[in-house]
């Protein structure tokens, strides 16, 4: 097999990955917009339903461990302290957000994650990217921006607010990768160690959050058989949803994640078109047109990329088991045949 090539079972098991991402993310926004919009079950308690959300994972990941499925590992407690505050933060961040400012500046700050990634990783860890990622990122944030962007309004609360976010949810997506590689643990027993700690925490903080979000009290919330429904389909949702992210970040980096990961809002607005009523514009349309083009031009640079790696890469060691015969020829250590004239040098 060629270097740089990955075997096609790998292949298989990345689109899987990325597909469970899609699906089960487009799926949960779904059912959260039915449970949590006035017209369906009005449940506007979003960081209490994230707590339920890591709750139901935290069990899987539990059941997991009992049965053998998966074996725990070992990662400090800090670190996993310290990346599910990040995580929480992220979301309670990203909730208040929406809340104090439009729909416009939240779209924006979300499409701000790409670069702010990109300036984290390159200061964390030193990576660069070359001029056809860096244009397939800019083709990616346009496109999806002429999609999603409408009124822009913002507020010092609500910009402090949005740049918290962004900050902790790069970071986040960030440390997922750089936490299974540092202990070499897998994306779900991250997951599994994580979760506990995260529901915890949401279960706790997250009806304060939510009654200053809403000045609703969750007791006070008449929950209906529908409700419970969605709410059941929700966490279950979430599991896989979790799982995916975890695995698509740990096989491919935090920056792809978040330029494929906008094939998610194109399949939102499409599928709020075609179950919601929702408007879908020429604007909507072309934004769209012009996102999936710079999403197939990142995936077309970051192969290149990896191939021109690789090529590097071969060439070098070709070079050095080169310069290691010379040397030894030099040094007289081991005699060279030559082949032309039958004879031995050295």
């Amino acid at each position: 097999m060629e270097k740089g090539k990955k075997p096609s079972s790998l292949v298989v098991s990345d689109v899987g990955a990325w597909a469970m991402n899609v699906v089960s993310s487009v799926g949960i926004i779904m059912a959260n917009k039915q449970l949590m919009s006035s017209s369906g079950f009005a449940f506007a308690f979003a960081t209490t339903l994230t707590g339920f959300h890591f709750s139901v994972t935290a069990l899987v990941g539990m059941v997991s461990n009992a049965t053998g499925y998966s074996a725990p590992k070992h990662v400090p407690m800090w670190e996993l302290v310290w990346f599910s505050i990040v995580a929480n933060t992220s979301i309670t961040g990203m909730n208040l957000s929406l809340m104090l400012n439009s729909v416009g500046f939240y779209q924006i700050s979300k499409l701000s994650m790409i670069p702010v990634v990109c300036v984290m990783e390159w200061i964390i860890h030193g990576k660069r990217y070359s001029k056809e990622v860096k244009m397939a990122v800019a083709v990616v944030v346009v496109g999806v921006g002429i999609c999603t962007v409408t009124d822009v309004k913002v507020n010092a609360k609500g910009f402090i607010c949005a740049f918290v976010a962004v900050l902790c949810s790069s970071l986040q997506q960030i440390s997922i990768g750089s936490l299974q590689k540092k202990y070499s643990v897998g994306s779900f027993e991250l997951l599994s160690k994580t979760a506990p700690i995260q529901a915890v925490s949401l279960l706790v903080l997250g009806p304060v959050v939510d009654y200053y979000l809403t000045g609703n009290l969750l007791p006070n919330y008449n929950l209906s058989a529908g409700a419970v429904f969605f709410i059941l389909l929700s966490c279950s949702l979430a599991v896989f949803c979790n799982m995916s992210q975890y695995l698509c970040i740990g096989r491919f980096s935090a920056v792809s994640f978040q330029v494929l990961g906008h094939m998610k809002t194109v399949c939102v607005l499409t599928l709020g078109w075609l179950l919601f009523d929702s408007e879908l514009t020429l604007k909507n349309i072309l934004g769209m047109l012009l996102a999936v083009t710079g999403m197939v031009i990142y995936s077309w640079a970051v192969e290149a990329e990896k191939q021109a790696d690789s090529k590097i890469i071969l060439r070098k060691d070709t070079l050095s088991e080169e310069d290691s015969q010379l040397l030894k020829v030099e040094n007289g250590e081991s005699p060279v045949k030559d082949v032309d004239l039958g004879k031995t040098i050295g």
